[in-house]
């Protein structure tokens, strides 16, 4: 009888728990059994592993084989185990002798001819193997992207090739750690939009203090192009946000795109999109589109035109910053603080208010149109903006005052950095006691806050994005204190005619 130890990482969501993997070899009729909670891709690795031995010339015991992956009540899933199950084997059957299997993590799906190929989630296990002080021996498809976390990382094409490197014959090289450079110039610019400077100054509001954002208008009046170049107003993803959204598109089996790298993402998901595709889940649960805009943009086009179920799926995500995925077998939860923009006509037909064409919607219609989106989806937009046709000459010729992207960001990264240098965070993460010490009016901007309250019968939610929007215009003023014209203009952009 003989036992040998090695390490590996389940995914469970954007985490990745360790798992031991103990390969026992004992006397009795030949076997192969793997027990854990192995769910089939994994329990079906024992014809993947036979067949990737065989092929690389070791020979497969004929013995009996049990593979324990603990804990025992925790699920895995996928090929990830196959390497460490396959040097498990060689290891209790005396093949890889003199090896040190300590301090190394192995990662990858066997083929039969023994080549390793990539397995998803590798980012989230690259960062806790890091953190544990591991090294880990991976696929080559998957070295870039487990060299971003920053630790000592292996690449190997086959079976052979880590086999050999643990016998000290021919040792892999370190893949060097994973880099790229900023590059805000891959989103479109600002510049190209002619006019519409009142829902420019919105954009340029929302951008520097992490506000949602409606945009309200006839068709063709520039609302997509105008949430299309959010992302490049915003400042560049720290490295450690730019890990966390790394994160989850790994999870999805997709590696992360370097050229973008610190870009922040813009998704945008059609209207006809499920409340699983939009918020996450499955039988297996994956993330949905508010996790991959984690830390950057969801833009929702045509926004009445999604089911109302979905929409309101994302009310608890938005507060949360996160959404928790709940299944029978257990529960995964993702990140998912992003920053919504949504655009939407102000009637079924479109041309409600416009001052050439003429709308042919009853008034029933509309209101059943705007119905589609409750009071308290609403409640958490900050800014609503309308968004109006354009005058001829505008059409004709460049506006000769347009700003360029690059001109705004800079005004936004010195918002932003007044935030941080004061309370740590976004304004529109402000809660609690630091909401009411930072973004306290003055006597004149808290007369007017407290008679518009009144008047428009604000929430106490509404109340305080008021609050944060104008201390986010305060800070783009370069104010230290928040004034009645700061307020006055946050109830300004707030004011949109969809209720």
């Amino acid at each position: 009888m003989s036992i040998a130890i090695l390490r590996c990482r389940a995914l469970s969501g954007t985490e990745a728990p360790e798992v031991t993997i103990e390969v026992f070899l004992s006397g009795g009729l030949p076997g192969f059994s793997i027990v854990g909670m192995a769910e089939t891709a994994v329990r079906e690795s024992k014809d993947r592993v036979r067949g990737a031995l065989m092929s690389s010339g070791f020979r497969f015991p004929q013995e009996r084989i049990t593979v324990s992956l603990g804990p025992a009540d925790m699920k895995k899933t996928g090929g990830r185990f196959d390497l460490a199950i396959a040097l498990g084997i060689l290891a209790a059957s005396r093949q890889l002798t003199g090896a040190c299997l300590d301090q190394l993590e192995f990662y990858g799906e066997l083929g039969l001819d023994g080549g390793l190929r990539p397995a998803p989630g590798m980012l989230p296990a690259a960062l806790r193997a890091r953190d544990a002080g591991n090294d880990i021996v991976v696929a080559a498809g998957n070295a870039a992207e487990a060299s971003l976390a920053g630790g000592k990382v292996f690449a190997a094409t086959t079976l052979l090739e880590v086999t050999a490197h643990l016998h000290g014959v021919a040792e892999l090289a370190a893949v060097e750690p994973g880099s790229a450079d900023v590059n805000p110039a891959a989103c479109p610019d600002l510049v190209d939009v002619r006019g519409q400077s009142h829902a420019k100054r919105a954009l340029e509001v929302a951008a520097a203090g992490g506000h949602n954002l409606l945009l309200v208008g006839p068709p063709g009046t520039g609302k997509s192009m105008l949430a299309e170049r959010l992302p490049g107003l915003l400042p560049p993803m720290s490295e450690a946000e730019a890990i966390e959204t790394a994160a989850v598109e790994s999870v999805m089996g997709r590696p992360p795109e370097l050229q973008r790298w610190r870009v922040r993402p813009f998704r945008s998901p059609h209207h006809t999109a499920s409340a699983a595709a939009l918020v996450g889940g499955g039988r297996e649960p994956r993330p949905g589109e508010v996790s991959r805009a984690h830390n950057g943009v969801l833009f929702l086009d045509e926004l009445p035109e999604f089911n109302r179920n979905v929409l309101e799926a994302l009310r608890e995500p938005i507060e949360a910053g996160r959404i928790t995925i709940s299944r029978a077998t257990g529960q995964a939860e993702f990140p998912a603080r992003f920053q919504l923009v949504a655009a939407m006509n102000p009637c079924p037909c479109g041309y409600l208010g416009d001052p050439v064409s003429d709308c042919g919607c009853s008034a029933e219609r509309v209101a059943a149109y705007r119905g589609k989106l409750s009071g308290p989806l609403l409640d958490r937009i900050d800014l609503k903006v309308d968004v109006g046709r354009l005058p001829r000459e505008l059409l004709r010729n460049k506006d000769p005052n347009a700003e360029a992207s690059a001109t705004v960001r800079a005004r936004v990264a010195e918002a932003r950095q007044r935030q941080v240098q004061r309370a740590g965070r976004r304004n529109a993460d402000l809660k609690g006691e630091r909401l009411e010490t930072d973004c306290e009016p003055d006597a004149d901007g808290m007369r007017l806050l407290d008679r518009a309250a009144e008047s428009f019968a604000l929430s106490v939610r509404a109340y305080q994005r008021v609050l944060r929007v104008a201390r986010t215009i305060a800070d783009l003023d370069g104010d230290g204190s928040v004034g009645a014209r700061a307020v006055a203009e946050a109830l300004n952009l707030r004011g949109a005619s969809v209720r």
